[in-house]
């Protein structure tokens, strides 16, 4: 824990040059791993200069940019490009799309370190922070089908069940074909699998122990 937050600390001292910076804010909920420091890192820098707002939608223009820009994507992707070659050029981009001071440095910081093939785990993981911060619970619904309306307000309304006061549900769905049927639910910390394919892979180890 203490090498954890240590490196937070660094992390944040990089993401801003004010030297008041010292303690890291505290996040809204525990993140793990490499894409959990760097984005609790740049919560609490964001949260110390009230930019979170800002930072936040930042890291969707640049993540809807990489997902649009073929070039950019593969420039992230290239473990042959040097690492100071990559931060300056992320510094060149980040100033002619307007990002923000803190999303500049965190990118830069991310080429530096050799982990932007991480970028969109981070963002990702900020965006599940800021979630938080607003009392949303991020809920994913994977079905082997598109889910109708119908269908789906009556799941959401169930899944509020699961919330306590305050809290919203932030529901998002995925199709995925191999589930077969039934669904795979997360909301925030808790995972159900009500799937065909999972009752399926059961039955059949259920079988094959019997044999």
């Amino acid at each position: 824990m203490y090498v954890t937050m240590s490196f937070g600390r660094v992390i944040v001292r990089s993401f801003s040059c004010s030297s008041a910076i010292q303690q890291m804010v505290k996040p809204p909920i525990q993140v793990f791993g490499v894409e959990g420091r760097y984005a609790a890192a740049l919560y609490s820098a964001a949260s110390k200069q009230k930019s979170l707002n800002n930072v936040e939608k930042d890291l969707l223009k640049f993540q809807d940019i990489l997902k649009k820009d073929q070039k950019l994507n593969e420039f992230v992707k290239n473990p042959a490009i040097k690492r100071k070659d990559k931060a300056e050029a992320l510094k060149t981009i980040s100033g002619k799309i307007g990002l923000s001071k803190e999303t500049t440095n965190m990118l830069a910081l991310l080429g530096e370190n050799g982990r932007l093939q991480h970028v969109n785990a981070v963002i990702n993981t900020f965006k599940l922070l800021m979630a938080a911060t607003r009392g949303e619970v991020v809920c994913e619904v994977i079905t082997a089908k598109p889910l109708d309306a119908d269908t789906k307000s009556r799941l959401e309304k169930a899944l509020k069940g699961f919330l306590t006061q305050g809290q919203s549900i932030l529901l998002t769905t995925k199709v995925d074909p191999t589930v077969i049927g039934g669904m795979i639910v997360s909301v925030g910390d808790k995972y159900i699998d009500m799937s065909v394919a999972t009752k399926i892979k059961k039955y059949s180890e259920i079988i094959n122990e019997a044999a």
